[in-house]
């Protein structure tokens, strides 16, 4: 297809795990629209995401949303030059519907497809932010099931630093808010709930921070959480409302704590002034504050996508895309078959 790269429309498609997301990117002027549906009104009766469930209802999504973006994007499907879809990682049936999707609208048109990692969605999502960050930073990847820090000195060029050796900081908020009664999703409800408590009452462990490598632990924060929570049981007649509210400030705050000095730490050691912080955890608004408080001192900037692209989306997916496209990296291709990939380093689509 002799398309311009500089100036190509490319549709992207992310459907790695609970939400259907379908976005536009022009490779010159950027995000053109983006839709989103998210699945948590659904899996919030089983306490966490049913894969079979979120296979199919992306089935249901994908269409409506593809129709709804084209139509926000004042587009038609004659308009767009190649289709992006997350490839990997995921739950790999949600993955799979989203990567047909995409191959048979593709073939159908006659455009070629760009696979894209999820996790470089994340990292490249910043970029969309006003304003966005300059090359080279350090990157904080921090979602519910990926705690990473990365340097990356342009499109296509990451290197790890450090990652965490058992549970994602989103799973620490998510078992811990399980701990504490708190429905799905966990991690909002606990930063929701950390609101109203007392944050001088209770501390808790930071793993790892005297380490001196920039890796992360935190599955024996959520025994730490069990503990406290065993020791109110026994040493009161009921467990108030004040007492979850007060041992969801100290685990939000441990995990903050955390997840701050090993990004802190990565800087000082990189020498790098700029820190991206991406993934579903970048939400939280403690996480960012104190970021943006530490940072300042460290005379460093932090860089945050838009909270509407913290969560898995679209936009990103079709964003990434544009970027290696752009950047003569990845050229889209013509195929009548693909592959997902549930498990995939990041450090793989690295150049």
């Amino acid at each position: 297809m002799g398309c311009d790269r500089n100036n190509m429309k490319i549709l992207g498609y992310e459907s790695s795990c609970d939400e259907t997301g379908v976005a536009v990117v022009c490779t010159e002027q950027g995000l053109l629209a983006h839709g989103l549906h998210s699945q948590i009104a659904m899996h919030k009766a089983y306490g966490g995401v049913v894969p079979e469930l979120a296979s199919r209802d992306h089935i249901r999504r994908v269409l409506p949303l593809t129709e709804q973006v084209l139509q926000d994007a004042g587009l038609t499907l004659s308009d767009i030059d190649a289709v992006a879809y997350t490839a990997g990682p995921g739950l790999n049936g949600a993955l799979l519907v989203g990567a047909s999707f995409a191959n048979s609208l593709a073939w159908a048109r006659g455009i070629p497809t760009l696979p894209i990692h999820h996790l470089e969605g994340h990292l490249l999502s910043p970029l969309l932010a006003d304003p966005a960050p300059e090359f080279p930073f350090v990157a904080l990847l921090v979602s519910g099931g990926h705690t990473q820090i990365m340097q990356v000195d342009g499109v296509g060029q990451y290197r790890l630093l450090g990652e965490t050796l058992d549970d994602a900081a989103g799973e620490a908020f998510d078992k811990s808010a399980k701990l504490l009664g708190l429905p799905y999703p966990g991690g909002p409800a606990l930063a929701a709930l950390a609101e109203k408590g007392n944050l001088e009452r209770l501390t808790l462990p930071r793993p790892m921070i005297h380490s001196g490598d920039l890796d992360f632990s935190f599955s024996g924060l959520k025994t730490a959480v069990l503990t406290a929570l065993r020791k109110m049981e026994k040493d009161q007649d009921l467990v108030t409302d004040q007492d979850r509210a007060d041992l969801a400030a100290a685990t939000q705050a441990a995990i903050v704590d955390v997840l701050a000095i090993k990004a802190l730490r990565a800087l000082k050691q990189s020498g790098l002034k700029r820190l991206v912080v991406a993934g579903g955890v970048g939400a939280n608004q403690q996480l960012r504050q104190h970021l943006l408080t530490e940072t300042a001192r460290l005379g460093a900037q932090v860089y945050f996508p838009p909270v509407s692209l913290c969560t898995d989306n679209g936009a990103m997916i079709a964003f990434a895309a544009a970027q290696r496209v752009k950047h003569g990296i990845q050229s889209p291709e013509h195929s009548a078959s693909f592959k997902v990939l549930p498990r995939w380093d990041l450090e793989d689509v690295a150049i």
